[in-house]
């Protein structure tokens, strides 16, 4: 079952279930526009030449649909869209199977190109989402943000893991994330030895 939002023209939602991509496009199609733009992101077979088996998403759902409505108001409004959808999935997602969903429907093309691109972005880099990509073999498993350029240590049970993110990203220290599949984040905890004197 969904958990949705929708505010003026924008639709967010977190699901477990397949992702349709028609009821999505449909979700934003008006009259008034004149181009609807659709991304679908799917889970490929590999990362870093080790060979995929699945995904596994999981997030602090509260807090991130109010991210994505975020997000979806102020990019409808930016680029003067009719409407924008972005729908994720949530738990398992074997491999060629849809994890995100971004439709958006504006008057000109141009506008949904962009709209829909930086959609994507701005919910990789602030949406409280984490990805599990579970290797073939006996490679286990990495937790990490559900952002490029974010790395995650190799899962081991009952220990927390250190993930680390990419030098460009602001300095705040390693986030914890603990290693038990199926936990529930809530946002990003700053490691205690990386805080400010004054706190």
């Amino acid at each position: 079952m969904a958990k949705e939002l929708e505010d003026s023209g924008c639709y967010v939602a977190l699901t477990d279930d397949h992702l349709d991509v028609r009821a999505t496009m449909d979700r934003v199609r008006s009259p008034k526009a004149g181009a609807i733009v659709l991304f679908a992101g799917t889970t490929r077979d590999n990362f870093d030449g080790k060979p995929v088996k699945e995904l596994q998403y999981t997030s602090y759902e509260p807090r991130a649909l109010q991210s994505m409505l975020k997000i979806c108001k102020e990019i409808k409004d930016k680029h003067c869209l009719t409407s924008i959808a972005m729908i994720h999935r949530l738990g398992v997602v074997p491999i060629g199977e849809e994890s995100i969903l971004i439709a958006v429907s504006s008057p000109h093309r141009q506008a949904a190109w962009r709209a829909g691109e930086e959609a994507l972005e701005e919910c990789k880099e602030k949406v409280e989402v984490w990805k599990k990509e579970e290797f073939g073999g006996d490679e286990g498993g990495i937790w990490r943000a559900n952002r490029d350029g974010a790395t995650g240590a190799k899962i081991d049970q009952g220990k927390e893991d250190i993930e680390t993110v990419p030098s460009s990203a602001p300095l705040h220290g390693p986030i914890l994330r603990h290693g038990r599949p199926g936990e529930r984040g809530h946002g990003s905890v700053v490691h205690p030895n990386n805080l400010p004197d004054n706190q």
